[in-house]
């Protein structure tokens, strides 16, 4: 189950992202408040994570979930662009996240 919550909260961390950028710098009040509210049940599950998880295995999964859900997020939802670099960036993170994935007991 610790892995599931960790990625549950990789998954709040990118709506979060999202939220805020939709927030305006906090001015709007509900992403303002959408994002308030999954940025404590991210955090929570974080740290129910670390529990039982090594800190540099769940907090690297956890931000790594969150950059490559926010780069598909701005891709598909905010038309950001999609280049070879930026996809190469990506496929980066997502290989060292399997690899410490493998790397953890």
């Amino acid at each position: 189950m610790t892995w599931f919550y960790l990625i549950l909260a990789g998954l709040l961390e990118v709506v979060w992202a999202y939220t805020m950028k939709r927030s305006e710098g906090f001015s709007r009040l509900v992403p303002s408040i959408i994002t308030l509210v999954a940025m404590l049940g991210s955090f929570g599950l974080l740290a129910y994570s670390m529990k039982t998880l090594p800190l540099g295995t769940a907090y690297t999964i956890w931000t790594g979930i969150g950059a490559i859900g926010a780069f598909i997020v701005g891709i598909v939802i905010l038309g950001e662009p999609l280049t070879m670099a930026r996809v190469l960036a990506a496929l980066l993170i997502v290989g060292g996240l399997v690899l410490m994935k493998l790397s953890t007991p």
